[in-house]
């Protein structure tokens, strides 16, 4: 299972979420669960709760994804960068053919868009 967190699930994990630290212990302790952290959306998350890019990311489960040039190219004409690098890394790749789940508190964010969602509201 591939989980992309967008930075409202960044947030709610920062302030304790259930749900949250639940894929994240997951993603810990069993294999086959995989965790990732979208630059962009960090810094997103890093903006509405300071300190949370830094936990986060210090996390052994999680993967930052860089904002490299094929996610910059493809993430450069949307008007939010953290919610464009996040589908955009939750889109199929080689590595994942099935792509990821966004995981969080904002369903309604991800309603038009072709993602799938874990829905993290308590």
């Amino acid at each position: 299972m591939h989980v992309v967190f967008d930075d409202t699930a960044m947030v709610a994990a920062g302030r304790g979420n259930l749900l949250a630290s639940r894929l994240i212990h997951r993603a810990h302790a069993e294999a086959g669960w995989y965790l990732y952290a979208p630059a962009c959306a960090l810094v997103e998350a890093d903006r509405a709760r300071p300190g949370t890019a830094e936990h986060f990311a210090a996390l052994p489960a999680v993967t930052v994804l860089d904002l490299d040039l094929p996610a910059t190219l493809a993430i450069a004409s949307d008007t939010t960068w953290a919610h464009a690098h996040t589908r955009y890394a939750a889109t199929p790749t080689p590595e994942r053919p099935e792509g990821a789940v966004v995981a969080t508190v904002d369903p309604a964010r991800w309603t038009a868009q072709p993602v799938r969602i874990i829905d993290l509201t308590p």
